[in-house]
């Protein structure tokens, strides 16, 4: 006599990663004897390749949750059914498919990285990831839109609650990198949701040092339009965006739209440096000539007495130890001319 067929387990929770299955027959029923006198069952696995089953339960349970499963993936089980005679039965199959994974905060930057709004719309609306949420890099989704320049990214997310103040381990923010990388749109938008040019790093550098680092120029002439503050100092070296040009770049466009922003060309530093000793002393040739031009005092001393003569002189610049030899003789000149030459200094 064939015994009888046993129903298929009944699927129960599924997960991204787990299935829960269950079954009840005759033979689960409540039993009395030894265990030898019963029937114990067995959950089995089809591999899809080759249609043959493996073993993933064996027992005397009605009951088994299989863990480790790839999500979004079909699985397909039957039970087996073993009798204290000997004799087994198999249920027809069962399959069922595992849930999504649910959405990640890689998933999130990847989509903002793919500049994708599509995915990025849906990983938002998914409520399980945080917009907030950091790269292996420290930076918010936001922050690295503000950085690619994708406004209509940054505008998603700021629309599903990003804050526009937050920081990576240096102190910087969204502006701060935006303005860097001269991604003027994302600027004003960033602005029109209330960033300030006040904002400052871990060192005190404000976006507007940051976007002078950068050499953006369509970008600082709006910041300065829009009145952020030109002479702002960092808190570590007392640098204003201008120094930031002498230390750094050494770039003449962006030091004149400084300039003709009213920018001190004369300003100290915490040891006393002017914006031409740093520029000197970093072999700025042709910043050296426009600072000149634009009124720096050559004969200003650091805090140790050294003024752009001596610096220039102790690295030996000779381009610009002749460029300063050239404006001494033209002040000598025009003193002696005007009949300003002081007889005490006559040798």
């Amino acid at each position: 006599m064939n015994p009888e067929v046993p129903q298929p387990p009944v699927i129960g929770k599924v997960s991204h990663h787990s299935i829960e299955l269950s079954w009840m027959n005759e033979e689960s029923k409540p039993r009395t004897g030894s265990p030898e006198q019963w029937s114990h069952f067995s959950v089995e696995q089809m591999d899809p390749k080759t249609h043959k089953y493996s073993t993933k339960y064996i027992g005397y349970g009605t009951h088994h949750v299989l863990e480790g499963l790839e999500s979004s993936t079909s699985y397909s089980f039957r039970l087996k059914v073993t009798r204290p005679s000997g004799e087994c039965s198999f249920s027809p199959a069962v399959s069922v498919f595992t849930t999504r994974e649910p959405y990640c905060g890689k998933n999130l930057h990847q989509a903002v990285n793919r500049e994708d709004e599509e995915e990025l719309t849906t990983v938002l609306q998914s409520g399980t990831v945080n917009v907030d949420v950091h790269d292996k890099m420290g930076f918010t989704p936001l922050m690295v839109a503000a950085q690619k320049g994708f406004t209509s990214v940054a505008d998603i997310l700021v629309k599903h609650g990003a804050d526009i103040n937050k920081r990576d381990s240096t102190g910087k923010n969204s502006l701060m990198l935006a303005c860097y990388a001269g991604h003027l749109d994302t600027v004003k938008y960033l602005r029109n949701c209330g960033s300030t040019w006040q904002s400052r790093d871990t060192d005190g550098c404000t976006p507007l040092h940051w976007a002078v680092d950068g050499g953006q120029l369509p970008v600082i002439t709006y910041m300065i339009q829009d009145g952020c503050e030109v002479d702002v100092m960092d808190k570590v070296s007392l640098w204003t965006p201008l120094m930031r040009v002498s230390a750094i770049s050494g770039n003449t466009a962006v030091a004149s739209v400084l300039l003709q922003a009213g920018a001190d060309v004369n300003v100290r530093d915490k040891a006393g440096k002017t914006p031409l000793m740093v520029a000197v002393l970093n072999n700025h040739v042709e910043l050296v000539k426009l600072l000149l031009d634009s009124g720096a005092d050559h004969h200003m001393k650091n805090e140790y007495g050294a003024g752009a003569a001596d610096m220039a002189k102790a690295f030996g610049r000779q381009n610009i130890i002749n460029l300063l030899d050239k404006i001494s003789m033209e002040d000598s000149n025009r003193l002696t001319s005007t009949g300003q030459f002081c007889y005490g200094d006559k040798k």
